[in-house]
């Protein structure tokens, strides 16, 4: 498989889409931010001294999924459509799932926006809370599912480890 952000030098590039069509773009990503139960607890009775964490985590996913092209290298500066993030506290686990959507009409994917949504927000969990749980994880931060494009769709297979 070649890979497409390197030119027959081997140098990095960035890819040339300017002869691709537009299209609805859209991908979906994932990630947790796994705590102690009493950490959980603070953030759903809003007891962090920062402020309301999913609120704020919300808006940093927002804003990063829209300078995704400023952050990661090669990728192309997008116009976005729509950026929603959920967040999904687990009790029993003791963690805060976090779901990406993000959709456009362009001519490259939105991926990277969805991804980069994904982990903002669980970065930004990590700070709000972490001067009462320096311990907490940040994981499984993957790609769902994306459609749009000449590659088509998507969709990780539940059994999907990597």
């Amino acid at each position: 498989m070649k890979l497409s952000h390197f030119d027959e030098k081997g140098q990095a590039r960035m890819v040339n889409v300017g002869s691709k069509p537009v299209t609805q773009r859209e991908a979906v990503a994932s990630g947790r931010v796994f705590m102690k139960p009493e950490t959980l607890q603070r953030i759903l009775d809003r007891k962090i001294e920062k402020g309301d964490v999913l609120a704020v985590a919300r808006l940093a996913g927002i804003m990063a999924a829209k300078q995704t092209g400023g952050l990661i290298p090669l990728c192309h500066p997008l116009g976005i459509e729509s950026v929603e993030l959920d967040f999904a506290p687990n009790l029993r686990k003791s963690e805060v799932g976090i779901t990406s959507r993000v959709k456009s009409s362009g001519k490259t994917g939105v991926e990277m926006e969805a991804l980069t949504a994904s982990a903002a927000a669980a970065l930004t969990i990590y700070d709000m809370c972490k001067a009462v749980d320096r311990g907490m994880v940040i994981g499984d931060i993957k790609l769902l599912k994306k459609s749009g494009g000449k590659s088509g769709v998507y969709l990780r297979d539940q059994g999907e480890r990597f």
